[in-house]
């Protein structure tokens, strides 16, 4: 299970997106990935992405977590999805403009493109090269479902319990929660193998991306909750979003 090892060994989401010809005429030089390795010291499945479709036809988004000391976020695809997917020379540069989410604790690439594709993110910290996993587009034939269906259980002041279901998917591997303020301010980011959390309860979590200890949640007041199911080609299968007041 590639996509749950590298969760493992790595302790594992604006404007509008171009369409491919736009892409091909605006890029000078389309640089593959094997040129960029072959140039740099690399890590591999050491960065946190995937990515998931859109409520726009024919749009993906592709999401990642930039470490603080990450600088230079570069997105290549292949031309299909029949390639080898470890083969880095069949992944080709796109000058897509990265974008802010959660205000900027996650970055975004939005993409127009008719055709599935696989997808590696870069990022470069501490003078290393670090790749992500391949990420599988699959916009077209299994694409991203969105729905507010979360439970949020607040018997517990100020620690409510999201819960939910599979959301009728086999596809989920891994799921990936994030509480966020009126802001839209990221409050915690976590991962968890179970279909739930607690807000701020670690017993299940498996990766935590949060920076600081999370702020106690303030009485009858508008927060946001997030998830994201995650396959292991780390294609998001189910995307709900919800908000809620707290009692």
């Amino acid at each position: 299970m590639e996509f749950i090892k590298y969760f493992f060994v790595a302790f594992l989401l604006v404007s509008c997106g171009e369409d491919d010809t736009t892409v091909q005429e605006i890029t000078s030089e389309i640089t593959t990935l094997a040129d960029l390795v072959a140039q740099n010291d690399i890590e591999i499945d050491n960065v946190i992405a995937c990515a998931s479709g859109s409520q726009n036809a024919n749009e993906i988004i592709a999401y990642v977590y930039p470490r603080p000391d990450a600088t230079d976020l570069r997105y290549f695809e292949t031309a299909s999805a029949t390639v080898d997917k470890n083969d880095y020379t069949e992944y080709q540069e796109i000058d897509i403009p990265v974008q802010d989410f959660f205000n900027g604790y996650l970055k975004t690439f939005k993409r127009q493109t008719i055709e599935e594709k696989w997808v590696i993110i870069s990022f470069r910290e501490s003078g290393i090269l670090h790749l992500s996993n391949p990420i599988r587009l699959k916009h077209q034939t299994a694409n991203t479902s969105f729905t507010d269906q979360v439970i949020v259980d607040q018997t517990e002041p100020g620690m409510p319990l999201f819960t939910w279901d599979d959301f009728s998917s086999e596809e989920n591997a891994i799921y990936f929660q994030v509480v966020s303020d009126q802001t839209n301010e990221l409050l915690s980011g976590t991962y968890t193998f179970e279909e739930q959390f607690q807000y701020y309860e670690l017993d299940n979590v498996v990766l935590n991306i949060t920076l600081e200890t999370p702020p106690e949640l303030i009485s009858q007041t508008n927060y946001g909750f997030t998830l994201m199911g995650v396959s292991e080609d780390n294609w998001v299968n189910v995307l709900a979003q919800r908000s809620f007041i707290t009692e």
